[in-house]
């Protein structure tokens, strides 16, 4: 399942790789993909919308 968020906090290639890395930590396959022109950021995970939202959060980019 896919799910949308806005970053307000995402704002170049380092942060997409943080964010990216911290989706994979708890989901390997997970697919994320991340733009920094728009903070928007969609992950295709079996996590839930929540415990995505929790992990990005913990990483420093909570979603608005």
């Amino acid at each position: 399942m896919t799910h949308d968020f806005t970053i307000p906090q995402l704002s170049c290639g380092h942060c997409v790789r943080a964010v990216t890395e911290a989706v994979h930590a708890a989901d390997p396959s997970a697919q994320v993909q991340a733009d920094p022109a728009t903070k928007q950021v969609a992950v295709d995970s079996t996590l839930p919308r929540e415990t995505l939202a929790a992990l990005l959060a913990e990483a420093g980019y909570a979603p608005a």
